[in-house]
């Protein structure tokens, strides 16, 4: 096999909108098949996106020989369902984030995985980005010193009622959305587990999703905090504190791929107005695409995938750590 043959399961805003063309574009990947749980619906949009066949079910898609993997951007609650189902039929699986609802579920997806001598991953797209390359160049060439402290924060205002974010048995709430990403960039530059997690949750009174979390994870001496919300103004941003500087990145996670983006390095800067000792920048890119390339690498080459599953169901630990706080 000297290709990747993706299937989509799942006419889903993120797939059509941000994942699909980016998959079209990648290296040694070639998007073959669409499913919708309508037929009309996945024909329209395959038509849109180019797409040579669609199908009015997912378990239509799963029996296609010619599908050898699939993007899962399926609601929350049946990622664990339709990525097992997927991996039984023997196709490779990109699971969106998050993995699934528990820890649990990400544990019975891995042995899936395991049982079928298939790829599974979770869909971290920010971490193959080269901005968070470099940040985890910085850290570990102690170009900020000792690492102290990750501070982040990320929020949208999801005002519909109607949306699934809103529907606590499908997976919604902050943390869910959102908050895996603080949760997994703190253990990944922190380089390890929290010893200790604290946290506040705000819930919605009639929905009863979690539609604010604050949190501190602690790792030793060190500490990383963060904040999620889906009632508040859109904004994102990290802060990496060093003993001798700090670096700030000001999209971190839905970083802009038609445009450049930066990373800013402080040090020695004790009074403001604070400065930045160096502006990194970074030509587009687009993280969809190079994720979409890491898994194909990951099947293709037996790469090791850049998020490992033991990564995956130790992130939805923490998230269950947090919201049994609130």
């Amino acid at each position: 096999m000297n290709e990747l043959r993706w299937g989509i399961m799942s006419t889903a805003s993120i797939g059509t909108r941000k994942v699909i063309r980016p998959t079209q574009e990648a290296a040694r990947c070639r998007v073959v098949a669409l499913a919708s749980r309508e037929a009309n619906r996945a024909m329209m949009a395959a038509q849109q996106l180019g797409i040579p066949r669609s199908y009015g079910s997912y378990e239509a898609l799963l029996r296609d020989p010619e599908v050898d993997a699939v993007y899962l951007p399926l609601p929350n609650h049946l990622h664990a369902e339709w990525s097992i189902a997927a991996l039984e039929a023997g196709k490779h699986v990109l699971c969106e984030k998050p993995i699934g609802l528990s820890a649990d579920e990400a544990r019975r997806m891995d042995e899936a995985a395991r049982r079928s001598g298939r790829v599974l991953m979770e869909a971290f797209m920010y971490r193959l980005h080269p901005t968070w390359v470099t940040v985890r160049s910085l850290i570990e060439s102690g170009r900020i010193g000792d690492l102290r402290a990750v501070q982040s924060w990320f929020s949208f205002f999801a005002g519909d009622p109607g949306d699934i974010r809103h529907v606590p048995e499908y997976g919604g709430g902050a943390m869910y959305d959102i908050g895996c990403y603080c949760v997994n960039l703190a253990r990944m530059l922190m380089g390890g587990e929290p010893t200790g997690v604290g946290a506040a949750v705000r819930r919605d009174p009639v929905s009863g999703v979690d539609v604010l979390a604050a949190g501190v994870l602690e790792f030793g001496d060190r500490l990383a905090s963060f904040g999620v919300s889906i009632r508040a103004e859109a904004d994102q941003r990290v802060v990496v504190y060093g003993t001798e500087g700090r670096v700030v990145l000001e999209a971190p996670f839905n970083i802009p791929w038609e445009s450049p983006t930066r990373v800013l390095l402080y040090r020695g800067s004790d009074m403001p107005p604070f400065e930045p000792s160096e502006v990194l920048p970074f030509p587009p890119v687009n993280a969809y695409r190079l994720q979409a390339e890491a898994f194909a690498a990951a099947v293709l080459d037996g790469a090791p995938p850049p998020i490992p599953m033991a990564d995956s169901i130790a992130n939805m630990e923490v998230i269950e750590r947090v919201l049994a706080c609130g």
